[in-house]
């Protein structure tokens, strides 16, 4: 078996290119990390000689992510985030702090909005939010409360009760919907003569439009990764997107998004807030505020 230092490439290449991704300029790494620009760019020339594979896209002075890197950039984002709240936690011990894990899309779309009502039962005031794509981070000793998709089976030795449905419908901005008024109907062929926005997922799952819209031809459109900047794009009206039904309430209730019909898929897992089975008053009165706010909608 490889070790860490055989099969990883060197962190300090790792860093520079996710400085590079972040920010989208050379330049601007280089000054976050305090060093030349021209070291910037020879770790990432080392990092893509080391993976036999092209990150970096260049047209003069200007930058773009390929495929590959767009992944390795997400990788490493994650995972030096991991890295960092744990070297936080280990020189900074907080017992006091009241700690709530999930997605990063489902804390923006739906934690959010309600973290005021979190806050305001915490008598502390002490709340912090981990967000990570690794779901075993939410089992560790000092999360209080997670939210997580799956089914109660998955998390032994915890208490899971549900939070809402796995249910997916399609929704576009309302200048999308003027322009292509035809999708104001409810059947599902008419999506294909429509620019779609696809999240990443197999073509028989219930959030794909493959299968909504039941054809085995390959759809255009970009494909996204994370659901958040799918919905960004959405609410720009460059597409119509399938959204979850939790994540996309505030859109709607803004108008910023338009759910296109009455029709819905339901995904066989559903998303369940997550406690152990002893838990304090605090964590107790968190958890009753957000399952009852959810059954309110």
């Amino acid at each position: 078996m490889k070790t860490l230092k055989a099969s990883l490439p060197l962190l300090n290449a790792m860093v520079a290119f996710e400085a590079t991704a972040r920010h989208g300029s050379l330049t601007v790494a280089a000054s976050e990390l305090a060093i030349a620009q021209s070291a910037v760019s020879r770790h990432i020339a080392n990092l893509e000689t080391r993976l036999a594979v092209q990150l970096l896209a260049r047209k003069g002075n200007r930058i773009a992510l390929t495929g590959e890197g767009s992944t390795l950039a997400e990788a490493i984002r994650d995972g030096l985030g991991t890295i960092r709240d744990a070297v936080e936690r280990l020189s900074e011990p907080d017992r006091d702090t009241f700690v709530i894990g999930s997605g990063y899309d489902l804390v923006q779309a739906w934690l959010m909005p309600r973290f005021e009502l979190v806050t305001s039962l915490v008598t502390n005031g002490r709340v912090m939010l981990l967000t990570s794509s690794n779901a075993e981070d939410f089992s560790r000793p000092d999360v209080a409360i997670s939210i997580r998709f799956g089914k109660p089976e998955d998390w032994p030795g915890f208490v899971a009760r549900k939070l809402f449905d796995g249910e997916w419908f399609p929704v576009c901005s309302p200048a999308f919907l003027k322009r292509y008024p035809m999708l104001g109907s409810e059947g599902p062929s008419v999506f294909a003569e429509v620019p779609l926005l696809h999240l990443s997922a197999a073509a028989d799952a219930v959030d794909n439009w493959r299968s909504w819209i039941g054809t085995d031809r390959d759809l255009p459109g970009p494909t996204f990764s994370s659901y958040m900047p799918m919905m960004h794009e959405a609410i720009a009206g460059r597409g119509a997107a399938l959204a979850w039904a939790g994540f996309s309430e505030e859109q709607l209730k803004l108008g910023q998004l338009l759910r296109l019909t009455q029709t819905s898929r339901q995904h066989a897992d559903a998303f369940y807030l997550i406690t152990r089975k002893k838990t304090n008053a605090t964590v107790q009165a968190v958890a009753q505020a957000l399952l009852d706010n959810a059954a309110a909608r």
